[in-house]
């Protein structure tokens, strides 16, 4: 068989919103490839001072070379109707910082004092990440009063919630005074996308199996005994997701850029192997069953999201069926023909289920490709002045052939605009022609804005510099600078309109949790979901033995 012509896959076809709204999990995921980086640095409780209530100061450390990161934990009363996710919410079950070093007495002191007020408070360059998390009071007090009793807990109720806390928010670089990102970037270890907020989200999920024994302890020391490994292991760090992830996937092209294009570029190499080996091609189909079962685990609200998981499954049924009955390894470039074969006939959500899958026995592929998913995003902010308008006008028709073919005239194409709730304080989508407040749209609407640019660039006088150019339009100064962005980084736009009355908001949500490495989707509308983070994960002291698939070990 002669080498087929591979290509990345065009942007065109990978940025449409529908496409990035079905991507799943893989190797490339945050929290999947912290666990690979971090699992032969040395783990530690260094303090954990709770009263018989489990309120009090807790701090964990990873360690390694001299180099340590602390999680200072601080669990505190509060009334259940005190209780809430909201980002207005004042109180928190648990309140965390993620401390660079290993803190002393002075700095648990002065952390006491403001990490439990969360934006109010004030931490200092020391610190890194800062998070907050509220229990789910019903899987966390039957935990205790089980373990109390000297009974494991009842694995059923604990699946179909799959964690004792969920966090409310996780913030980073410079927020609230935390160290700004200039202060660590160039540390080796770090390098790799959202290592120290993936690093605090492990650590807070052992600090719940820690609270619960205490508890569970403290309240019948005589007959208590420990939550089972087994039972711990297979539950995670919930997490109820908004609108207010939205903006982000917009306002960071570069870095998206460099997420997809990971991607993309893994597809290609794996796709480009001529000879399969039997190994990997189990190892596939290993991960392939057990991932099966994780899809009877989605508890949703969402009609839309019912629709799509139904169709997932059919598909499934089918690429199973084809799997079983076309596929051999002595088939030169197998990878090929199967990613041919399920876009001819399957479904968005399925072909990106099996694009994550088959990168699972692909170690040397993937693992480089880690470092390159974060951006120096300053460095391309700056407009070429010079540049030419002809210019703009070629960069414009190559990079967003669907973009400038929408009649922004219709009322369908400009139907929804973005805005920050004052009550929320949140972003917001709401109905143009329905709802007031348009006046105050967020700058989301990068389709329509490119349209208008589009627009006046075929007005302009070509030979004109961009400069010359942004003197009498200033209004498309920001997406002049994006197609200049869009011409090195393909991958860095959505092509879809975020304002149109067609849009379903959650897809942009499950492209950056996809990323972040999240499972156990349940979506509760088309605009809010919850996850589920580090289920199935190896416990701290497992982590130098743990097995990369260990993702697959717990859906279930």
């Amino acid at each position: 068989m002669n080498k087929p012509n591979i290509k990345l896959r065009d942007p065109s076809v990978v940025m449409k919103l529908s496409r990035l709204g079905s991507f799943h999990q893989s190797k490339l995921s945050f929290l999947r490839s912290f666990i690979r980086e971090f699992k032969q640095w040395n783990y530690k409780r260094n303090l954990f001072d709770l009263d018989k209530n489990g309120y009090g100061t807790a701090i964990y450390s990873f360690e390694k070379n001299g180099r340590n990161y602390s999680l200072v934990c601080f669990a505190q009363h509060i009334e259940l109707h005190e209780r809430s996710d909201r980002v207005i919410a004042t109180k928190w079950d648990a309140a965390f910082v993620l401390h660079d070093g290993v803190p002393t007495k002075k700095d648990i002191d002065r952390l006491r004092d403001n990490v439990p007020k969360q934006e109010i408070g004030r931490v200092s360059y020391k610190e890194l990440t800062l998070s907050r998390a509220n229990k789910s009071v019903r899987a966390f007090e039957h935990v205790v009063e089980s373990l109390s009793q000297g009974r494991q807990p009842d694995k059923d109720l604990l699946s179909k919630v799959g964690y004792l806390y969920r966090t409310t928010a996780v913030y980073g670089s410079g927020k609230f005074g935390l160290a700004d990102r200039f202060r660590i970037k160039d540390r080796k270890e770090i390098c790799g996308p959202f290592r120290l907020e993936m690093m605090l989200v492990y650590l807070v999920r052992q600090f719940t199996f820690d609270q619960v024994n205490h508890i569970a302890k403290s309240k019948n020391p005589n007959k208590a005994i420990k939550l089972d490994e087994d039972i711990a292991r297979n539950l995670g760090i919930g997490n109820s997701t908004g609108l207010g992830m939205a903006p982000f996937i917009v306002n960071h092209p570069t870095l998206l850029h460099n997420w997809i294009y990971c991607r993309e570029k893994a597809l290609k190499e794996i796709r480009s192997i001529e000879n399969v080996y039997i190994d990997d091609f189990n190892l596939f189909k290993d991960c392939f069953d057990k991932s099966k079962s994780s899809i009877n685990t989605w508890l949703t609200d969402s009609q839309f999201q019912i629709n799509k998981i139904k169709s997932l499954k059919s598909d499934l049924s089918k690429f199973t069926q084809y799997q079983e009955s076309d596929c051999s390894t002595k088939i030169n470039y197998l990878w090929n023909q199967i990613y041919i074969w399920v876009e001819k006939n399957l479904g968005e959500e399925c072909i990106e289920y099996i694009v994550s899958m088959m990168m699972e026995p692909y170690d040397k592929i993937v693992d480089p490709l880690i470092n390159n998913m974060s951006s120096e995003e300053e460095k391309y902010f700056n407009i070429p002045a010079h540049r030419k308008v002809s210019d703009l006008k070629i960069i414009i028709e190559n990079n967003y052939k669907s973009i400038v073919e929408i009649d922004f005239k219709k009322k369908n194409s400009t139907a929804n605009f973005w805005f920050i709730s004052k009550n929320k304080e949140e972003p917001r989508v709401a109905n143009r022609y329905e709802e007031s407040g348009s006046e105050l749209e967020q700058p989301l609407a990068i389709a329509r804005d490119t349209k208008l640019l589009y627009e006046k660039v075929l007005k302009a006088k070509q030979t004109d510099t961009v400069a010359e150019f942004l003197l009498n339009n200033d209004d498309v100064r920001h997406v002049v600078r994006r197609a200049f962005i869009v011409e090195q980084f393909p991958y860095s736009e959505i092509q879809d309109n975020t304002i149109s009355a067609t849009l379903v908001p959650i897809d942009m949500l499950r492209l950056k949790l996809s990323f972040f490495g999240a499972v156990k989707f349940d979506p509760r509308s088309d605009k809010w979901l919850r996850i589920n983070m580090y289920q199935g994960a190896p416990l701290p002291h497992e982590m130098k033995l743990s097995n990369d698939t260990w993702v697959y070990n717990s859906l279930h």
